[in-house]
């Protein structure tokens, strides 16, 4: 049950017997008409713009189109009131009834209340995380990996078909360093005193890789030149980062579909395939690339390089795609790699990348559009940094990692739930500060305790309920008389819980997880109001004498846990039924 879609169609069908009857002319589209809240509460419970986005199509005064539209939706038993407002507005205010019947709506569907078919089973890769191999997770990766994780939720709970997909960046310089890294440790291990040269990776965690090396091969490295150990030590060093990067991820709750290695693209001629595909439409070509802007880099000089003409799809300059001796610059591999995306079949790609990526977007964005000739899109979604808080001082780094703050370190300290809700509370472009302290705090300034607090006080209503003998199961409330929810914070309730299908798909469409939390937030805040106001008004208390109606209270309070549950859901966050 989308509210909002049914009295959109209800406009739309109203404009339509206008037309009929020769109110407004032929051949108007309709796809501009919006229903939505309007921007201030006090002015009714939805409003539309058709008299406002028709107005010139049809060459008549807003005013007058929405004076006629009003008339025609006030027929509708589930308008209470219509107000024309401004230049041509319409405010509606919708009956008691339409309200209570959200909550019998809610209990009916249960979790199936507020899933979308939107995505009509589209194919949708997302790939987040991708982190090097090097090291376990840090926190701007915790920040990624929940944004990915929950944005994938949020797809398939609207319809779509999602896989998540990890990159592993296995064939770059930094494998090698992690290569003469891990070799060091098992010199170490092996009795050596040894010290780890600017550029390593000097973190305790390479400790037990470097010891399980030792065990496997003993002596048989020791004294031997780097050419005999590299490649064997490379792959064993880079197997055992992903399986700890594997434990990091499961630990937060993440799993992925699919792992793919950036180093089977080389030497296989996938990445030649790529570039030849660009070469197909004319994009790759010899040439010589304008000096960068500003001031010039020591070594920079004019030289001819295979470039990728980029600027076709977008980009502000073309790319180049090989060096002038031979070798693939590091956009060729990725060129590549969304070729196989592409050649998989999706009909949309999403990247969640750091916010040092933000001169990737252009490149990678004109990358698919030709690939794909312009039929996949691809969406860059940016994570900004987070900053770390413990009793009003930075939270130190992890001794075990040697120069950063892990994904562990955090979800160590409060658990998976309270990170992973806290990672939302911000949109994934804008800085976000994580205080310990704080994200643990009992209080309406902590969301994660205010949503999880509403609740477990419902699961309290249920547990009281059964104690009194009052039927409060999903089948009896189901059929329970809703006609005694008419004071207006009840109210207020309902109204809240219709418009979570309308966000399910605006998050959805916008690719906005964190919009999940904020609502949450929202109906936690109304549920609570409603709680409190019960202090005062015996009315409001959700238990009464009658039997009948405390029903149809409990059915509201039932309704408000399906709701978070589902959206906790998607967070990846799971709801408790009470707070210790």
């Amino acid at each position: 049950m989308n509210l909002f879609t049914e009295l959109r169609s209800l406009v739309i069908d109203s404009l339509a017997t206008m037309v009929a009857d020769g109110v407004l002319p032929e051949g108007l589209d309709f796809t501009a008409v919006t229903v939505e809240p309007p921007r201030d509460a006090a002015h009714g419970d939805m409003a539309t713009n058709a008299a406002m986005v028709l107005a010139r199509p049809a060459n008549a005064r807003p005013r007058d189109i929405a004076e006629v539209l009003a008339g025609r939706l006030a027929e509708d038993p589930r308008i209470a009131t219509v107000e024309v407002a401004g230049p041509g507005f319409l405010n509606l205010r919708l009956a008691g009834s339409v309200w209570q019947g959200v909550v019998g709506a809610v209990l009916a569907e249960g979790q199936g209340f507020g899933r979308s078919a939107m995505g009509q089973g589209q194919r949708i890769n997302v790939e987040f995380v991708s982190a090097n191999p090097t090291g376990p997770l840090h926190v701007g990766h915790t920040r990624g990996a929940v944004f990915g994780d929950a944005l994938s939720n949020l797809l398939a709970y609207a319809g779509y078909d999602v896989t998540r997909e990890y990159y592993i960046n296995d064939g770059g310089a930094q494998v090698d360093v992690l290569a003469r890294s891990v070799y060091l440790r098992y010199l170490e291990a092996r009795g050596r005193a040894v010290e780890f040269p600017h550029g390593t990776y000097p973190g305790e965690y390479l400790v037990e890789v470097g010891q399980a090396l030792a065990d496997q091969i003993g002596d048989a490295y020791e004294d031997q030149p780097e050419e005999v150990w590299l490649t064997r030590i490379r792959d064993f060093a880079t197997d055992a980062m992903m399986a700890l990067i594997r434990e990091d991820l499961a630990s937060l709750g993440v799993s992925m579909d699919v792992f793919f290695s950036e180093k089977s693209l080389y030497g296989t001629g996938r990445i030649e395939a790529a570039l030849k595909a660009l070469d197909a439409k004319g994009l790759i070509y010899q040439g010589v690339l304008e000096p960068p802007k500003g001031k010039l880099p020591e070594d920079w000089e004019p030289r001819e390089q295979t470039l990728f003409r980029s600027t076709a799809h977008g980009d502000d300059v073309d790319r180049p795609v090989r060096k002038s001796d031979g070798g693939w610059t590091y956009f060729a591999p990725d060129i590549a790699y969304h070729y196989d995306k592409v050649s998989r079949g999706f009909d949309a790609l999403i990247d969640v990348f750091g916010a040092d990526h933000g001169g990737y977007v252009k490149r990678m964005k004109a990358a698919v559009s030709a690939l794909s000739d312009g039929k996949v899109p691809l969406d860059i979604k940016l994570c900004q940094l987070v900053k770390l808080w413990k009793n009003g001082e930075p939270f130190k780094m992890s001794k075990r990692a040697g120069n950063f703050v892990t994904l562990r370190d955090v979800v160590d300290q409060v658990g998976p739930d309270v990170t992973r809700f806290v990672m939302l509370t911000r949109k994934n472009d804008a800085p976000l500060d994580f205080d310990f302290a704080k994200v643990l705090e009992q209080s309406k300034e902590n969301p994660v305790f205010y949503v999880q607090y509403a609740h477990a006080r419902v699961c309290s209503v249920l547990r009281k309920a059964a104690e009194a003998g009052i039927a409060a199961d999903d089948a009896a409330l189901a059929l329970a008389d809703l006609s005694g929810l008419a004071h207006e914070a009840e109210l207020a309730v309902a109204r809240k819980l219709a418009e979570w299908p309308r966000l399910v798909e605006i998050a959805a469409r916008g690719h906005e997880p964190h919009r999940i939390a904020f609502y949450l937030y929202e109906l936690a805040s109304d549920f609570h109001a409603l709680w409190n106001r019960g202090n005062d008004v015996a009315d409001l208390r959700f238990l009464q004498d009658d039997a009948a109606l405390s029903q149809a209270k409990i059915a509201l309070a039932r309704s408000v846990a399906v709701v978070i549950s589902a959206g906790l859901g998607i967070l990846g966050v799971t709801p408790l039924d009470e707070m210790r």
